[in-house]
């Protein structure tokens, strides 16, 4: 263990401190995390953690998230900038006239949006229960917001009404299916891994559609020994330690989310260290945007 990891386990301890990372940080901080996934199962642990303070390593709506699932915490974030541009490609302005345009709607709202649009949807989802979600509610339209992708991907798996919005993840849309091709190409046979925030025409190459957390299941119990993974690249990490001696390969160029890679071992330790980018969020948001958090996490059950 380098001197870096070895103070930031010592604040860890002297501040009763626990550390999230989300799969897409860079290795060497998931490494020193004590709770490393993807978005749904960073909120689980969030809520139950008995920890005073959280240190987030991820982008803006996860730390937000953390916070609203436990006011009484401190939460920080090792970089105060790293966002989701995805998380404000809705507006409130707009699921309120869904709302008053559509009977027996709705708001299902991916987890990577901003607490402000959390506000008034009437439950999350990750992409690893999206669809479990949204077949589990009664009502017959759903306003999907803020990813078309996940949207599209979840209105082709079921008989709901789904109306899509106009948001999307850059580093995954911006994956072509002649990427894909390219790699299919030089790697005959291996089976490929898709996120669903990818294009629907993406997709349509994928062996396996699935959540970051599913990508991964499906490597390590799967007999195969290489995998294309279409995805952000931060999952090999965890691919590597889960499923020794496979072989991973990733489309050209790679997909980097630069937010997520703002996050660094020196910037983990600061922030823990002095207390720096606390998450704050007013009281009405966070009473509005608690309801859709906590009947994700009782529909996801």
């Amino acid at each position: 263990m380098n001197k870096l990891s070895e103070k930031i386990n010592n604040l860890k301890e002297e501040k009763n401190a626990v550390i999230l990372a989300h799969y897409y940080v860079d290795g060497s901080v998931q490494e020193i995390a004590d709770y490393v996934g993807d978005s749904y199962y960073l909120a689980k642990i969030a809520k139950s953690c008995k920890a005073d303070t959280i240190v987030f390593c991820g982008v803006e709506f996860m730390g937000e998230s953390a916070k609203i699932l436990n006011p009484q915490k401190k939460v920080l974030m090792p970089d105060g900038s790293a966002d989701c541009p995805m998380a404000h490609m809705a507006t409130k302005e707009k699921v309120l006239e869904m709302k008053e345009k559509h009977d027996d709607l709705a708001v299902v709202c991916y987890i990577n949006s901003s607490a402000r649009l959390k506000t008034v949807s009437d439950v999350c989802v990750t992409s690893a229960n999206a669809l479990k979600i949204v077949n589990a509610l009664p009502n017959k339209n759903i306003f999907f917001i803020p990813d078309k992708n996940l949207g599209s991907f979840v209105a082709e798996n079921t008989d709901k009404n789904i109306i899509l919005n106009d948001g999307f993840c850059p580093i995954h849309n911006d994956i072509t299916k002649e990427e894909v091709m390219a790699v299919k190409n030089a790697h005959k046979g291996v089976k490929v891994l898709i996120h669903p925030e990818c294009p629907k025409d993406v997709l349509a190459l994928a062996d396996y559609i699935g959540s970051t957390s599913g990508i991964i299941d499906y490597a390590e119990k799967c007999d195969d020994d290489e995998f294309i993974i279409v995805t952000e690249t931060g999952v090999l990490y965890e691919l590597q330690e889960k499923c020794p001696g496979k072989k991973f390969w990733f489309t050209e160029p790679m997909p980097v989310c630069a937010d997520m890679k703002k996050i660094t071992l020196q910037k983990v330790c600061d922030c823990l260290e002095n207390d720096l980018n606390e998450v704050v969020v007013d009281s009405e948001t966070e009473r509005k945007a608690l309801i859709p958090l906590n009947r994700m996490l009782e529909l996801a059950k």
